[in-house]
């Protein structure tokens, strides 16, 4: 690689893209890898900081930033991702279905650990919507020595893929609405605008919805009627705090269903209750969830239509980043909620 002053580069051919940074308006390639220098050129090469230009001349044991860019996207990707084109020897990992972002962290910090490349992620169990970028990768220097990327190739076999996207499957999905004072007419059933619109938003389809009482036995009726129906997802809604009237809780245990856990560290969602009835997973939720515009049920429910079991443990560690700030101007999933 040899060094030549800027004034000299006429006619030279840019090694690598050359970046321009303008506070608050622009950064990006001012110049792109190929380009052969005009002398118009020299004056705006100045103006970005650029005094000397690098004329590369490889050898068979050395990448180009954007050769070795690549061969670092396919090594951690799952094939169901897809690639941006190198720029300024980034490439951008993208998602290209909705889904749940899967990383091997472990293996990410293996990775990211090697001298001079870095691979940098959103936080796992992001949930991803069809072109979201989920990753951007480059080495730090214009080159580097093949063997290395030969060493991250055999890392990330090892434990094939590091980074993934788990598609949403489209359930069929059922709703107990609990309740004496909605059964009765007295307040508004609010399902329909709130979580209603959540799960149809995710491409679901509601079976049915059931209105009751609150009456354990009538509950119990109701959960088994959605599962006679073929609902993949039965979700039940209200009765789950402490008061002696709340018998949700035990209306889905009555129903046959085993409880997995019952409370989280969330909140909003405190008093979340799954189950699982004969492989059906079951998610009640309190009454929270008609109030606030978001809760615990928007960081479970994208697992559960990823096809994920949810676990005591996976729960528990939902206390870190469980803590909803309930902003004016809600940006979900773009914040700490749920990361």
């Amino acid at each position: 690689m040899k060094k030549i002053r800027v004034e000299d580069a006429v006619g030279t051919i840019l090694a690598h893209d050359m970046t321009k940074i303008k506070r608050g308006e622009f950064k990006g390639a001012a110049f792109r890898k190929g380009h052969i220098v005009k002398p118009e050129d020299i004056p705006e090469l100045l103006k970005i900081g650029k005094q000397y230009l690098y004329v590369l001349d490889l050898g068979s044991d050395q990448l180009h930033e954007d050769d070795a860019a690549k061969r670092i996207a396919t090594a951690i990707s799952d094939p169901d991702l897809e690639f941006t084109d190198p720029r300024e020897g980034k490439i951008s990992i993208v998602a290209k279905h909705a889904g749940l972002l899967k990383i091997n962290v472990d293996a990410l910090l293996s990775v990211n650990r090697m001298d001079s490349i870095i691979v940098a992620t959103l936080k796992n169990n992001f949930p991803c919507e069809k072109g979201t970028i989920i990753a951007g990768t480059r080495i730090i220097p214009l080159t580097i020595e093949k063997s290395r990327i030969e060493t991250l190739e055999t890392v990330a076999e090892k434990s094939f893929p590091i980074l993934s996207v788990k598609a949403y499957r489209s359930l069929k999905v059922g709703a107990v609405v609990t309740g004496s004072e909605v059964f009765s007419g007295l307040i508004t059933d609010d399902f329909g605008p709130s979580i209603g619109k959540k799960i149809q938003d995710a491409g679901c389809s509601i079976l049915k919805k059931i209105v009751v009482p609150d009456d354990e036995k009538r509950i119990s009726k109701a959960v088994l009627e959605l599962k006679d129906l073929g609902c993949e997802l039965i979700i039940t809604t209200g009765g789950l705090s402490v008061d002696p009237d709340d018998v949700t809780r035990v209306g889905v245990m009555g129903a046959g269903a085993k409880v997995t856990f019952y409370g989280s560290p969330v909140l909003p969602g405190a008093m979340l209750m799954v189950s699982d009835l004969s492989g059906i997973p079951v998610i009640s939720l309190p009454a929270c969830v008609f109030y606030y515009k978001r809760t615990v049920f928007d960081l479970i429910f994208p697992r559960v239509l990823a096809g994920e079991t949810i676990t005591g443990d996976d729960i528990a560690a939902m206390g870190h980043g469980g803590l909803c700030m309930n902003c004016e101007i809600c940006h979900y999933p773009v914040c700490s909620f749920g990361r």
